[in-house]
């Protein structure tokens, strides 16, 4: 499931409630209808997140690809400029 991070942290709140009432790891994932891998993933990435947390986190995660994407552009417009200025173009 590639869930939003406010769902897949209360699949993992879900997840702590069966594991409390005595079900197994295998056997919580399955009613939950995910993998075990992406159950240790999740909770390894967004264990101990709250919601609010998990919101700044994505909107974090939003910002830093933005600005990931502008310098990306940057870059490629002083490539074309050198290559202008020498010349090649």
């Amino acid at each position: 499931m590639r869930g939003k991070v406010e769902q897949i942290i209360a699949k993992l709140r879900e997840m702590e409630k069966l594991q409390a009432s005595g079900v197994t790891i295998p056997a919580a994932c399955k009613k939950l209808g995910i993998s075990d891998q992406t159950f240790y993933r999740w909770r390894l990435k967004y264990g101990q997140l709250e919601e609010d947390e998990a919101q700044r986190l994505k909107a974090l995660e939003a910002e830093n690809s933005r600005l990931k994407r502008i310098v990306a552009d940057q870059a490629l417009e002083i490539s074309m400029l050198k290559e202008v200025s020498r010349g090649n173009w």
